[in-house]
């Protein structure tokens, strides 16, 4: 009887350390590597019908930023920048995750599959591979001095200038002279959100226009023209009109001729940071 219990009490530590073991004593599975990026490989490089339904996609999702010939306009230029050495892998990863705290949203999977940036990455190939032709630059010193003169105010380059506007310092490596020659002579057309222009009302009448920087249901942030940042809360408020009039004013050729247009344009595109 005692050899019985033996046997039995062996076999119960048996079971149970087998079940501990499976429960919580198994070593961890492997994890599966990392899927390979889908451009390592891209079955659509030199492919015609590849490259004719890649620029059709370009053209519906890109060129309203990049241009398009790709060579930029709000954003950077991607002939210079395949020319810079980035690799498609690195073009796929960025137009999949987007750019965090830029324009450049992700292009999510079940809008754009991964066979459409292949696509598209296939036509950038296709069109970086032509070399583009130079336009002349205009006088980058007097472009300086009409900048220091008619533009630093509002500006910021390097440290130096206004913060009304966008900071300049490296304007020229993310818009091409197309969309810095109308964003000079027409600022409304386009405005971008972080420099949306409001005006708030207080309910004694007094009138504050600037542009916005922060705002949430119960309250409004407003740089104001002379730089100053003010806070406000909602319920003080009498208005808030958010306007589609940039507060950078028109530069027709009566304030800023063709010839020095040309040179400030020039002057732009070598502020790359």
């Amino acid at each position: 009887m005692t050899r019985t219990r033996s046997m039995l009490g062996l076999a119960i530590v048996v079971l149970a350390c087998g079940s501990a073991r499976l429960i919580g004593g198994a070593p961890p599975a492997r994890q599966a590597p990392p899927a390979p990026n889908p451009a390592v490989r891209n079955p659509h490089l030199g492919n015609p019908a590849s490259i004719r339904a890649g620029m059709a996609l370009y053209r519906i999702k890109c060129a309203d930023c990049h241009g398009l010939d790709a060579s930029g306009y709000r954003g950077p230029d991607l002939i210079a920048a395949m020319a810079a050495g980035a690799t498609d892998e690195r073009l796929f990863q960025t137009i999949r995750k987007g750019v965090p705290g830029t324009d450049m949203p992700a292009a999510r999977e079940f809008d754009t599959p991964d066979d459409d940036l292949l696509m598209m990455i296939a036509y950038l190939r296709k069109i970086g591979s032509v070399a583009p032709s130079e336009n002349p630059v205009g006088n980058v010193e007097n472009g300086a001095r009409v900048f220091a003169a008619q533009c630093a105010s509002c500006h910021r380059v390097a440290g130096r200038g206004g913060r009304i506007g966008p900071d300049l310092t490296r304007i020229g490596a993310s818009r091409s002279r197309a969309a810095l020659t109308r964003e000079i002579r027409t600022p409304s057309e386009w405005i971008t959100p972080a420099f949306e222009t409001v005006t708030v009302v207080t309910k004694d009448g007094q009138r504050v226009r600037g542009v916005k920087k922060n705002e949430d249901v119960f309250s409004i942030q407003v740089m104001d023209t002379r730089e100053r940042i003010q806070g406000y809360m909602k319920s003080n408020l009498q208005d808030i009109i958010y306007d589609n009039t940039s507060l950078m004013p028109v530069f027709d050729r009566g304030r800023l001729s063709d010839a020095d247009l040309n040179d400030v344009v020039g002057y732009l595109i070598t502020l790359r940071g």
